[in-house]
Protein backbone atom coordinates (compact mmCIF):
# COMPACT_ATOMS: atom_id res chain seq x y z
CA UNK A 1 0.00 0.00 0.00
CA UNK A 2 1.43 3.67 -1.24
CA UNK A 3 0.92 6.03 2.25
CA UNK A 4 3.41 8.80 1.26
CA UNK A 5 3.73 11.58 -1.35
CA UNK A 6 7.49 10.21 -2.03
CA UNK A 7 6.14 6.39 -2.68
CA UNK A 8 3.29 7.41 -5.05
CA UNK A 9 6.08 9.82 -6.96
CA UNK A 10 8.58 6.68 -7.14
CA UNK A 11 5.35 4.86 -8.00
CA UNK A 12 4.57 6.87 -11.41
CA UNK A 13 8.26 7.11 -11.89
CA UNK A 14 8.55 3.15 -12.09
CA UNK A 15 6.25 3.47 -15.16
CA UNK A 16 8.94 5.00 -17.23
CA UNK A 17 10.06 1.61 -17.66
CA UNK A 18 7.36 1.10 -20.21
CA UNK A 19 8.44 3.35 -22.18
CA UNK A 20 6.62 5.43 -25.06
CA UNK A 21 3.73 3.19 -26.22
CA UNK A 22 1.08 5.19 -28.89
CA UNK A 23 -2.79 4.49 -28.56
CA UNK A 24 -6.20 5.11 -26.72
CA UNK A 25 -6.77 0.84 -26.09
CA UNK A 26 -5.42 1.32 -21.94
CA UNK A 27 -6.79 4.58 -21.49
CA UNK A 28 -9.99 4.26 -22.86
CA UNK A 29 -9.95 0.64 -20.55
CA UNK A 30 -8.97 2.11 -17.77
CA UNK A 31 -11.16 5.34 -17.50
CA UNK A 32 -14.12 3.15 -18.14
CA UNK A 33 -12.92 1.48 -14.88
CA UNK A 34 -12.99 4.90 -13.43
CA UNK A 35 -16.57 5.78 -14.82
CA UNK A 36 -15.42 7.71 -17.46
CA UNK A 37 -14.21 11.05 -15.86
CA UNK A 38 -13.23 12.64 -19.03
CA UNK A 39 -16.66 13.31 -20.17
CA UNK A 40 -17.00 15.36 -17.29
CA UNK A 41 -14.85 18.37 -17.52
CA UNK A 42 -15.18 21.40 -20.40
CA UNK A 43 -11.78 20.95 -21.96
CA UNK A 44 -9.79 22.92 -24.52
CA UNK A 45 -7.17 20.02 -26.37
CA UNK A 46 -3.74 21.55 -27.52
CA UNK A 47 -1.46 20.15 -29.64
CA UNK A 48 1.26 21.07 -31.97
CA UNK A 49 5.77 20.95 -31.83
CA UNK A 50 6.18 24.22 -29.99
CA UNK A 51 4.30 26.74 -28.27
CA UNK A 52 1.78 24.35 -26.24
CA UNK A 53 2.50 25.49 -22.80
CA UNK A 54 2.45 29.24 -23.54
CA UNK A 55 -0.49 29.13 -25.44
CA UNK A 56 -2.56 27.21 -22.52
CA UNK A 57 -0.77 29.96 -20.05
CA UNK A 58 -2.48 32.76 -22.12
CA UNK A 59 -5.93 31.12 -22.23
CA UNK A 60 -5.54 30.36 -18.49
CA UNK A 61 -4.50 34.07 -17.51
CA UNK A 62 -7.70 35.17 -20.02
CA UNK A 63 -10.14 33.11 -18.49
CA UNK A 64 -8.34 33.65 -14.57
CA UNK A 65 -9.08 37.81 -15.25
CA UNK A 66 -12.62 36.71 -16.39
CA UNK A 67 -13.28 35.31 -12.85
CA UNK A 68 -13.19 31.49 -14.40
CA UNK A 69 -11.62 28.52 -12.50
CA UNK A 70 -8.76 26.80 -14.92
CA UNK A 71 -7.47 23.46 -14.49
CA UNK A 72 -4.34 22.76 -16.87
CA UNK A 73 -2.61 19.56 -17.53
CA UNK A 74 1.10 20.29 -18.75
CA UNK A 75 4.35 18.67 -19.21
CA UNK A 76 6.61 18.38 -18.28
CA UNK A 77 7.37 20.35 -15.41
CA UNK A 78 9.70 23.14 -14.55
CA UNK A 79 9.79 23.40 -10.44
CA UNK A 80 7.43 20.63 -9.05
CA UNK A 81 5.99 17.29 -10.47
CA UNK A 82 2.58 18.39 -9.21
CA UNK A 83 2.41 21.30 -11.40
CA UNK A 84 1.45 18.72 -14.51
CA UNK A 85 -2.22 19.46 -12.26
CA UNK A 86 -2.75 22.30 -11.55
CA UNK A 87 -5.69 25.24 -10.56
CA UNK A 88 -5.34 28.72 -11.84
CA UNK A 89 -1.80 27.87 -11.75
CA UNK A 90 -1.51 26.58 -8.72
CA UNK A 91 -0.28 22.83 -8.51
CA UNK A 92 -2.34 20.48 -6.88
CA UNK A 93 -0.94 19.17 -3.27
CA UNK A 94 1.15 16.81 -2.04
CA UNK A 95 -1.85 15.19 -0.32
CA UNK A 96 -4.20 15.05 -3.76
CA UNK A 97 -1.46 13.48 -6.03
CA UNK A 98 -0.86 10.56 -3.26
CA UNK A 99 -5.00 10.49 -2.67
CA UNK A 100 -5.14 10.11 -6.78
CA UNK A 101 -2.05 7.23 -7.06
CA UNK A 102 -4.16 5.31 -3.91
CA UNK A 103 -7.34 5.82 -6.58
CA UNK A 104 -6.06 4.04 -10.26
CA UNK A 105 -2.80 2.18 -8.66
CA UNK A 106 -5.70 -0.76 -8.56
CA UNK A 107 -6.69 0.00 -12.34
CA UNK A 108 -2.99 1.05 -13.61
CA UNK A 109 -2.05 -3.02 -12.19
CA UNK A 110 -5.23 -4.64 -13.35
CA UNK A 111 -4.67 -3.24 -17.24
CA UNK A 112 -1.34 -5.02 -17.28
CA UNK A 113 -3.56 -8.30 -16.80
CA UNK A 114 -5.35 -7.84 -20.38
CA UNK A 115 -3.92 -8.03 -23.55
CA UNK A 116 -3.58 -3.99 -23.60
CA UNK A 117 -0.41 -4.22 -21.27
CA UNK A 118 1.08 -1.90 -19.37
CA UNK A 119 -0.04 1.88 -18.88
CA UNK A 120 3.05 4.14 -19.21
CA UNK A 121 4.27 6.79 -17.12
CA UNK A 122 2.75 9.46 -19.27
CA UNK A 123 -0.96 7.26 -19.69
CA UNK A 124 -0.79 7.30 -15.50
CA UNK A 125 -0.56 11.09 -14.96
CA UNK A 126 -3.05 11.79 -17.59
CA UNK A 127 -5.55 9.35 -16.02
CA UNK A 128 -4.72 11.04 -12.94
CA UNK A 129 -5.64 14.37 -14.32
CA UNK A 130 -8.82 13.21 -15.78
CA UNK A 131 -10.18 11.63 -12.55
CA UNK A 132 -9.01 14.97 -10.01
CA UNK A 133 -11.42 17.31 -12.67
CA UNK A 134 -13.43 14.97 -13.94
CA UNK A 135 -14.46 13.68 -9.73
CA UNK A 136 -12.32 15.75 -7.60
CA UNK A 137 -12.07 18.95 -8.17
CA UNK A 138 -14.54 20.63 -10.92
CA UNK A 139 -13.67 23.42 -12.66
CA UNK A 140 -14.99 25.33 -14.93
CA UNK A 141 -12.47 25.12 -17.82
CA UNK A 142 -9.73 22.41 -18.70
CA UNK A 143 -6.78 23.39 -20.90
CA UNK A 144 -5.43 19.60 -22.09
CA UNK A 145 -1.96 19.69 -23.80
CA UNK A 146 -0.87 16.54 -26.08
CA UNK A 147 2.04 15.24 -24.65
CA UNK A 148 3.17 13.39 -27.92
CA UNK A 149 1.49 13.77 -31.47
CA UNK A 150 -1.62 13.98 -31.12
CA UNK A 151 -3.78 11.30 -32.49
CA UNK A 152 -2.39 8.23 -30.64
CA UNK A 153 -1.73 10.51 -27.57
CA UNK A 154 -3.22 9.41 -24.18
CA UNK A 155 -5.00 12.82 -23.64
CA UNK A 156 -6.82 11.95 -27.05
CA UNK A 157 -9.61 10.68 -25.25
CA UNK A 158 -10.83 13.88 -24.81
CA UNK A 159 -14.28 15.36 -26.16
CA UNK A 160 -13.50 19.05 -25.85
CA UNK A 161 -15.24 22.13 -26.74
CA UNK A 162 -12.31 23.26 -28.85
CA UNK A 163 -8.70 22.21 -30.24
CA UNK A 164 -6.11 24.21 -31.24
CA UNK A 165 -2.59 23.17 -33.55
CA UNK A 166 0.06 25.43 -32.94
CA UNK A 167 2.19 24.86 -35.49
CA UNK A 168 4.26 21.86 -37.37
CA UNK A 169 7.81 21.23 -36.68
CA UNK A 170 10.76 18.24 -36.86
CA UNK A 171 10.09 16.73 -33.56
CA UNK A 172 9.87 13.21 -32.34
CA UNK A 173 10.27 11.58 -35.39
CA UNK A 174 11.12 8.57 -34.99
CA UNK A 175 7.55 8.32 -33.84
CA UNK A 176 5.41 11.11 -35.51
CA UNK A 177 6.82 10.64 -39.28
CA UNK A 178 9.98 12.66 -40.97
CA UNK A 179 7.98 14.77 -43.29
CA UNK A 180 6.29 17.63 -42.56
CA UNK A 181 2.68 16.15 -43.83
CA UNK A 182 3.32 13.02 -41.79
CA UNK A 183 3.81 14.86 -38.49
CA UNK A 184 0.74 16.86 -39.27
CA UNK A 185 -1.36 13.91 -39.67
CA UNK A 186 -0.82 13.01 -36.37
CA UNK A 187 -1.30 16.42 -34.71
CA UNK A 188 -4.59 16.84 -36.89
CA UNK A 189 -5.51 13.67 -34.60
CA UNK A 190 -7.24 16.13 -32.13
CA UNK A 191 -9.48 17.50 -34.50
CA UNK A 192 -12.88 15.87 -33.47
CA UNK A 193 -16.50 15.97 -35.44
CA UNK A 194 -18.10 19.26 -35.55
CA UNK A 195 -15.50 20.70 -33.02
CA UNK A 196 -13.63 24.29 -33.90
CA UNK A 197 -10.03 24.19 -34.54
CA UNK A 198 -7.60 27.44 -34.48
CA UNK A 199 -4.02 26.87 -35.94
CA UNK A 200 -1.17 28.83 -36.69
CA UNK A 201 0.60 26.39 -38.91
CA UNK A 202 2.18 27.97 -41.60
CA UNK A 203 3.36 25.45 -44.28
CA UNK A 204 1.57 24.45 -47.39
CA UNK A 205 1.53 20.12 -46.91
CA UNK A 206 0.52 20.60 -43.99
CA UNK A 207 -1.91 23.43 -43.87
CA UNK A 208 -3.31 21.07 -46.45
CA UNK A 209 -3.72 17.67 -44.34
CA UNK A 210 -5.20 20.31 -41.40
CA UNK A 211 -7.84 21.26 -44.21
CA UNK A 212 -8.64 17.67 -45.56
CA UNK A 213 -9.21 16.03 -41.76
CA UNK A 214 -10.80 19.26 -40.59
CA UNK A 215 -13.49 19.11 -43.59
CA UNK A 216 -14.49 15.54 -43.24
CA UNK A 217 -14.63 15.76 -39.67
CA UNK A 218 -17.19 18.91 -40.64
CA UNK A 219 -15.09 20.98 -37.93
CA UNK A 220 -15.28 25.09 -38.70
CA UNK A 221 -11.17 25.91 -39.11
CA UNK A 222 -9.68 29.45 -38.52
CA UNK A 223 -5.92 29.90 -39.27
CA UNK A 224 -3.77 32.52 -38.16
CA UNK A 225 -2.81 34.21 -41.72
CA UNK A 226 -6.17 33.73 -43.30
CA UNK A 227 -8.92 33.85 -41.22
CA UNK A 228 -7.31 36.27 -38.16
CA UNK A 229 -4.27 38.20 -39.01
CA UNK A 230 -1.86 39.75 -36.62
CA UNK A 231 -1.87 43.70 -38.13
CA UNK A 232 1.14 45.09 -36.53
CA UNK A 233 3.99 44.11 -33.91
CA UNK A 234 6.67 45.87 -32.26
CA UNK A 235 9.15 44.54 -29.58
CA UNK A 236 8.58 46.59 -26.00
CA UNK A 237 11.62 46.71 -23.36
CA UNK A 238 9.81 44.29 -21.47
CA UNK A 239 7.56 42.15 -23.69
CA UNK A 240 5.75 42.13 -27.40
CA UNK A 241 3.15 44.93 -28.43
CA UNK A 242 0.76 43.95 -31.54
CA UNK A 243 -2.49 44.45 -33.01
CA UNK A 244 -5.10 41.74 -34.05
CA UNK A 245 -7.65 41.55 -36.39
CA UNK A 246 -10.58 38.75 -36.21
CA UNK A 247 -13.85 38.10 -37.86
CA UNK A 248 -15.85 40.50 -35.16
CA UNK A 249 -13.03 42.60 -33.63
CA UNK A 250 -9.49 44.80 -33.71
CA UNK A 251 -7.80 44.47 -30.95
CA UNK A 252 -5.70 46.99 -30.93
CA UNK A 253 -2.15 47.98 -29.02
CA UNK A 254 -2.51 44.21 -26.89
CA UNK A 255 0.84 43.62 -24.71
CA UNK A 256 2.62 40.89 -23.84
CA UNK A 257 4.94 40.30 -21.08
CA UNK A 258 6.62 37.47 -22.54
CA UNK A 259 9.34 37.66 -25.52
CA UNK A 260 9.56 37.31 -29.16
CA UNK A 261 7.79 36.94 -31.84
CA UNK A 262 6.34 33.26 -31.82
CA UNK A 263 4.56 34.64 -28.21
CA UNK A 264 2.80 37.07 -29.80
CA UNK A 265 1.23 33.82 -32.65
CA UNK A 266 0.51 32.08 -29.34
CA UNK A 267 -1.22 34.92 -27.79
CA UNK A 268 -3.20 35.19 -31.06
CA UNK A 269 -4.21 31.95 -30.88
CA UNK A 270 -5.77 31.93 -27.77
CA UNK A 271 -7.56 34.78 -28.32
CA UNK A 272 -9.10 33.93 -31.13
CA UNK A 273 -9.96 30.44 -29.80
CA UNK A 274 -11.78 32.21 -27.14
CA UNK A 275 -13.15 34.49 -29.15
CA UNK A 276 -14.87 31.61 -30.63
CA UNK A 277 -16.19 30.11 -27.73
CA UNK A 278 -17.63 33.31 -26.43
CA UNK A 279 -19.42 33.36 -29.74
CA UNK A 280 -20.88 29.78 -28.96
CA UNK A 281 -22.06 30.82 -25.91
CA UNK A 282 -19.79 28.33 -23.57
CA UNK A 283 -18.44 31.55 -22.08
CA UNK A 284 -17.94 35.89 -21.16
CA UNK A 285 -14.85 37.62 -21.48
CA UNK A 286 -14.80 41.38 -21.84
CA UNK A 287 -11.78 43.21 -23.81
CA UNK A 288 -10.25 44.46 -21.29
CA UNK A 289 -10.14 40.69 -19.38
CA UNK A 290 -8.51 39.89 -22.26
CA UNK A 291 -5.78 42.45 -22.70
CA UNK A 292 -4.80 42.58 -18.96
CA UNK A 293 -4.50 38.53 -18.87
CA UNK A 294 -2.28 38.68 -21.98
CA UNK A 295 -0.54 40.97 -20.18
CA UNK A 296 0.42 39.16 -16.80
CA UNK A 297 0.92 35.98 -18.37
CA UNK A 298 3.88 34.46 -17.42
CA UNK A 299 5.31 30.63 -18.31
CA UNK A 300 8.52 29.98 -16.26
CA UNK A 301 11.79 28.38 -18.18
CA UNK A 302 10.67 30.42 -22.06
CA UNK A 303 12.97 33.11 -22.11
CA UNK A 304 12.79 33.84 -18.37
CA UNK A 305 15.53 36.39 -17.40
CA UNK A 306 16.87 34.73 -13.79
CA UNK A 307 19.42 37.64 -13.38
CA UNK A 308 20.31 40.98 -13.89
CA UNK A 309 24.07 41.43 -13.19
CA UNK A 310 25.34 39.24 -14.47
CA UNK A 311 22.31 39.11 -17.30
CA UNK A 312 20.96 35.88 -17.80
CA UNK A 313 18.36 34.01 -19.77
CA UNK A 314 16.72 30.42 -19.68
CA UNK A 315 14.88 29.12 -22.25
CA UNK A 316 13.38 25.78 -23.57
CA UNK A 317 14.48 25.66 -26.66
CA UNK A 318 14.79 21.96 -27.04
CA UNK A 319 14.63 21.14 -31.26
CA UNK A 320 14.90 23.41 -34.22
CA UNK A 321 11.88 25.27 -34.13
CA UNK A 322 12.77 25.96 -30.32
CA UNK A 323 15.90 27.13 -31.88
CA UNK A 324 14.76 29.50 -34.26
CA UNK A 325 12.64 31.38 -32.21
CA UNK A 326 15.33 31.94 -29.29
CA UNK A 327 17.39 33.14 -31.89
CA UNK A 328 14.89 35.59 -33.44
CA UNK A 329 14.28 37.10 -29.80
CA UNK A 330 17.47 37.46 -28.88
CA UNK A 331 18.14 39.54 -32.34
CA UNK A 332 15.60 41.43 -31.30
CA UNK A 333 16.05 42.28 -28.09
CA UNK A 334 20.02 41.94 -27.60
CA UNK A 335 21.42 42.35 -30.65
CA UNK A 336 24.25 44.64 -28.57
CA UNK A 337 25.02 42.13 -26.56
CA UNK A 338 28.53 39.53 -26.87
CA UNK A 339 25.81 36.23 -26.10
CA UNK A 340 27.61 33.25 -24.06
CA UNK A 341 25.83 30.52 -24.79
CA UNK A 342 25.51 27.12 -22.52
CA UNK A 343 23.54 24.16 -24.02
CA UNK A 344 22.10 20.43 -23.27
CA UNK A 345 20.08 18.46 -24.90
CA UNK A 346 18.07 15.11 -25.48
CA UNK A 347 19.83 12.25 -27.82
CA UNK A 348 16.71 12.12 -29.82
CA UNK A 349 16.87 15.79 -31.15
CA UNK A 350 18.22 17.31 -33.79
CA UNK A 351 21.72 17.98 -32.19
CA UNK A 352 23.84 18.91 -35.37
CA UNK A 353 21.07 21.62 -36.56
CA UNK A 354 20.29 23.18 -32.94
CA UNK A 355 24.47 23.27 -32.66
CA UNK A 356 24.96 24.89 -35.71
CA UNK A 357 22.04 27.38 -35.48
CA UNK A 358 23.52 28.63 -32.04
CA UNK A 359 26.76 29.14 -33.33
CA UNK A 360 25.40 31.79 -35.25
CA UNK A 361 24.95 34.02 -32.60
CA UNK A 362 27.33 32.88 -29.57
CA UNK A 363 30.39 34.47 -28.53
CA UNK A 364 31.53 31.23 -26.72
CA UNK A 365 29.15 28.37 -26.35
CA UNK A 366 29.56 25.68 -23.50
CA UNK A 367 28.46 22.10 -24.01
CA UNK A 368 27.34 20.38 -21.05
CA UNK A 369 25.03 17.04 -19.88
CA UNK A 370 23.19 16.85 -16.55
CA UNK A 371 21.57 13.82 -14.94
CA UNK A 372 18.25 12.11 -17.77
CA UNK A 373 18.39 9.04 -19.12
CA UNK A 374 18.07 10.03 -22.61
CA UNK A 375 20.54 13.54 -21.80
CA UNK A 376 23.91 13.87 -24.55
CA UNK A 377 26.93 14.18 -23.67
CA UNK A 378 28.25 17.49 -23.80
CA UNK A 379 31.53 15.86 -25.51
CA UNK A 380 29.02 14.38 -28.30
CA UNK A 381 27.49 17.69 -28.75
CA UNK A 382 31.32 19.21 -28.21
CA UNK A 383 32.53 16.65 -31.22
CA UNK A 384 29.42 18.46 -33.54
CA UNK A 385 30.46 22.40 -32.80
CA UNK A 386 32.90 24.13 -35.19
CA UNK A 387 32.34 27.42 -33.10
CA UNK A 388 36.38 28.62 -32.51
CA UNK A 389 35.57 29.51 -28.95
CA UNK A 390 33.80 26.44 -27.94
CA UNK A 391 34.40 24.32 -24.31
CA UNK A 392 32.67 21.28 -22.91
CA UNK A 393 32.01 20.57 -18.90
CA UNK A 394 30.09 17.99 -18.65
CA UNK A 395 28.95 19.35 -14.84
CA UNK A 396 26.71 21.88 -15.87
CA UNK A 397 26.78 23.49 -12.32
CA UNK A 398 30.72 24.46 -12.61
CA UNK A 399 30.00 25.03 -16.05
CA UNK A 400 27.12 28.04 -15.26
CA UNK A 401 29.49 28.89 -12.55
CA UNK A 402 32.60 29.71 -14.71
CA UNK A 403 29.89 31.75 -17.10
CA UNK A 404 28.88 33.80 -13.89
CA UNK A 405 32.77 34.46 -13.18
CA UNK A 406 33.92 35.21 -16.57
CA UNK A 407 30.90 37.18 -18.45
CA UNK A 408 29.60 39.44 -15.74
CA UNK A 409 30.53 42.18 -18.04
CA UNK A 410 27.64 45.13 -18.77
CA UNK A 411 27.83 44.02 -22.10
CA UNK A 412 27.65 40.17 -21.39
CA UNK A 413 24.66 38.02 -22.03
CA UNK A 414 24.60 34.40 -20.55
CA UNK A 415 21.74 32.39 -22.26
CA UNK A 416 21.29 28.66 -20.71
CA UNK A 417 19.58 26.69 -22.93
CA UNK A 418 18.30 23.20 -24.73
CA UNK A 419 16.10 20.57 -22.91
CA UNK A 420 13.01 21.15 -20.73
CA UNK A 421 14.21 18.72 -18.66
CA UNK A 422 17.93 20.80 -18.04
CA UNK A 423 15.90 23.78 -17.64
CA UNK A 424 14.07 22.71 -14.87
CA UNK A 425 17.17 21.56 -13.01
CA UNK A 426 18.93 25.22 -13.90
CA UNK A 427 16.06 27.22 -13.15
CA UNK A 428 16.12 25.76 -8.95
CA UNK A 429 20.01 26.34 -9.12
CA UNK A 430 20.03 29.56 -10.18
CA UNK A 431 17.10 31.18 -8.19
CA UNK A 432 18.28 29.09 -5.18
CA UNK A 433 21.89 30.00 -5.35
Amino acid sequence: MIQTYDEALQWIHNRLRFGMKPGLERMNWMLEQLDYPHQNIKAIHIAGTNGKGSTVTYLRYMLQEAGYDVGTFTSPYIETFNERISINGTPISDEEMLRLVQEVKAVVERVEETEFGAATEFEVITLMFFLYFGYHNRVDYVLVEAGLGGRYDSTNVVEPLLTIITNIGFDHMAILGNTVDKIAFEKAGIIKRGVPLVTGVEQKEAIEVIEGIARDHEASLDRLGSEFTIESYSALENGEAFTLQTPIHTYENLELGMFGYHQVKNASLAVRALELLGQKGELQLSQADLAEGLKKARWSGRFEKVSDSPLVIIDGAHNQEGVKSLLSTLRLHYEDKQIHIIFSCLNDKSGKEMVKSLEGIAESITFTSFDFPRARTGQELYELSKHPSKKVNEQWQEAIEQALLHHAKPNDLIVITGSLYFISEVRSFLLRA
